[in-house]
This record gives C-alpha cells, sequence and structure tokens, in this order.
C-alpha cells in the first residue's frame, strides 16, 4: 500500500464528511458540518487526510494559533484513521508528517484534546510525548 499525506485543499473539505461521521457515530447531519466546516476554513482552519492512492482513509484537522504560554502553537483535533489501517505505524507516521507541517508554518509546539472514553489514543498520545496539562471543559449556551 502507498500513502500519501497532504493538506485536503479547502475547496474539497467536505470530503471529510464521511470520516467525521464515523468519528462521532452520526452526532451531526451532513449538512450541519458543511455548515460548521465553511465557517471553520475562514478562521486559521486546516485539513490534512491520509490517502492510500487516491481514497481518503485518514484525516486530522488542525488550528494554528498563537497561545501565552506556548507560543506559536497547532492544536490537532478531529484525528481519524480508519479502523482496518489501524496498528501498523501509519498514525505515527502521520504525526510525524503533521508536526514537520506545523514546523514550516513557524510553530514549536502541538496540542490536542481528546475524549476521556477514547482509551486507545490515550496511549498513542502518551507515546507521542503529549502530557496532560489540564482539562477541557464544555458548557452549552
Amino acid at each position: 500500500m502507498s500513502f500519501k499525506f497532504k493538506i485536503i485543499d479547502k475547496t474539497e473539505v467536505f470530503s471529510i464528511i464521511p470520516l467525521m461521521q464515523k468519528l462521532t457515530n452520526n452526532a451531526n447531519s451532513d449538512a450541519v458540518l458543511k455548515e460548521r466546516f465553511a465557517e471553520m476554513i475562514t478562521q486559521n482552519y486546516e485539513c490534512a487526510g491520509i490517502y492510500d492512492g487516491d481514497t481518503l482513509i485518514g484525516m486530522s484537522g488542525m488550528w494554528f494559533q498563537t497561545r501565552h504560554y506556548v507560543g506559536r502553537s497547532m492544536e490537532v483535533d478531529h484525528v481519524y484513521i480508519e479502523e482496518k489501517y489501524r496498528g501498523n505505524g501509519l498514525g505515527k507516521l502521520f504525526f510525524k508528517w503533521l508536526y514537520d507541517y506545523a514546523k514550516s508554518k513557524g510553530c514549536t509546539t502541538c496540542e490536542l484534546n481528546t475524549y476521556v472514553q477514547n482509551y486507545p489514543s490515550h496511549k498513542f498520545y502518551y507515546n507521542e510525548g503529549f502530557e496532560i496539562l489540564g482539562y477541557h471543559f464544555l458548557k452549552k449556551l
């Protein structure tokens, strides 16, 4: 299998919606996701894809910002790889590519949130050298 990593053009961002639906168990309709992604791409958001040939098999959103506590930072968001491609080192290769991309944009740190119940991701992120710095809280208004 020949994998490639690339930035998904803003005009193609809706191509990630089927993977996003798998990641979130269809928590939002396609229409809601289209609306949100259309707005996100105007707000320092980019998306990277993992391709097996021409087939999108993985993704990660990326937010770029400057934080008072770490400087220029990339926050990865909604990381997902199709199940049949997991466990073979592809995630590690993808994250190396993401780190290199972030460095090319002047970032010195990478941040992320992961769901509390997503235990397999916790092990992966620990192995990648991430540390827990706090909790992410959410309140619906």
